[in-house]
């Protein structure tokens, strides 16, 4: 069986831990029945041998198989990675959906989405990301129960609108990167964040793109955490100045996500290119589905 789970770009700004899109970038995961577990990993990750020695694909595969059928069983897994790791842009919960829908469906369980993303929480508790890995498409979402569920409204991105991101050489973690944050808001700021978040909200909703460079303005992390990278505020303000309709930090970073209309799309992407050639610049479409099975073989 093979699957693919797709890139993610998180908190798109003001949306700090509830807003997320599923991106045109993917890891594919082959499993084949085997004598033995084994690993293979090409792409991203490939030349790190921590990969392979503890494997969390294959951990939370195995405890996920363990709990649905009482037992494990032994997989050649080979992964095909192009999503970057430790760059905001999903690398985690790619590997946390994948694995969990991998075992449903080695265990012969229905694939129920809803299931796989609420059992995800045991892995990662923010659903900006794990909600569009497995649903794909933009998601407005929330914790609810005690953290037991993920509430979420699902919106398919239109193809007339494209990314461009931007991937700095230096990596990021999210816990460190959380460490940077003030402890207490202003009022103010916090009633800023909130209501650019609602409209951005609403503006994907309703695809009013056009109102998405003043509601993805925030208050509440990106500054402190671009800090990290000065060059960062370059790339936004490059990014903005060539057609971006937005331009915000992907997840806690380092990557940065720019959203233009199609046609502008190339323009963007030369630009970006062109003025920051010692980053890794993709331009790429939305992804509408999430993880998806793309052999039961």
């Amino acid at each position: 069986m093979e699957f693919r789970v797709p890139a993610t770009s998180a908190n798109l700004g003001p949306g700090f831990d509830s807003l997320g899109l599923a991106l045109g970038l993917y890891n594919h995961i082959s499993l084949k029945p085997s004598k033995i577990t084994s690993i293979q990993i090409h792409g991203e990750g490939s030349k790190n041998p921590k990969l392979r020695a503890d494997n969390v694909f294959v951990r939370i595969f195995n405890e996920q198989l363990k709990k649905l059928i009482g037992s494990t069983l032994p997989f050649k897994f080979t992964f095909d990675n192009a999503i970057p790791i430790s760059r905001g842009l999903g690398s985690s919960s790619a590997v946390i959906i994948g694995a969990i829908s991998a075992a449903f469906k080695a265990a012969q369980v229905p694939f129920d989405k809803q299931k796989i993303l609420n059992l995800a929480l045991h892995y990662e508790s923010h659903p900006d990301n794990i909600t569009p890995a497995c649903m794909g498409g933009f998601n407005v979402c929330m914790l609810a129960n005690r953290d037991r569920e993920v509430r979420f409204i699902h919106k398919d991105l239109p193809k007339s609108i494209a990314a461009v991101i931007v991937i700095p050489n230096q990596s990021t973690s999210t816990h460190l990167s959380r460490q940077t944050l003030p402890k207490r808001y202003f009022q103010k700021d916090a009633v800023f964040n909130l209501s650019h978040a609602s409209l951005l909200s609403s503006a994907f909703i309703t695809e009013r793109f056009d109102l998405l460079r003043e509601a993805s303005q925030d208050r509440m992390h990106q500054f402190y955490r671009m800090k990290q990278i000065p060059l960062l505020f370059e790339v936004q303000r490059a990014a903005l100045q060539n057609g971006a309709l937005m331009s915000t930090l992907s997840g806690s970073g380092s990557s940065f996500f720019n959203l233009c209309y199609r046609d502008d799309a190339k323009r963007l992407f030369d630009t970006l290119s062109q003025k920051f050639s010692k980053l890794r610049v993709l331009s790429l479409d939305f992804d509408n589905v999430g993880v998806s099975l793309e052999n039961d073989d």
